[in-house]
């Protein structure tokens, strides 16, 4: 019973910190986090909260690499 609670409260906070421009990569991350925690010991809604954290990582990170201009290189 105390996981589902902390499941709950894991997923709830994910959601309430999430605005939709960082939603990206979040439903995602959730739907596959979610399949995989359920066959993993029946921690569904767990799965989901951390694949929605570790989608919006991912999705920042791409966003930091399109952002980055290309290293520059020197003429010798």
């Amino acid at each position: 019973m105390k996981s589902i609670v902390l499941a709950t409260a894991i997923a709830v906070t994910a959601l309430a910190a999430a605005t939709p421009a960082d939603a990206k990569g979040c439903i995602k991350g959730a739907v596959v986090g979610g399949v995989a925690g359920h066959y993993a010991g029946h921690h569904g809604m767990l799965g989901a909260a951390a694949g929605c954290l570790y989608g919006r990582h991912r999705a920042k990170e791409h966003a930091r690499e399109q952002q980055a201009p290309p290293p520059r290189q020197e003429k010798l």
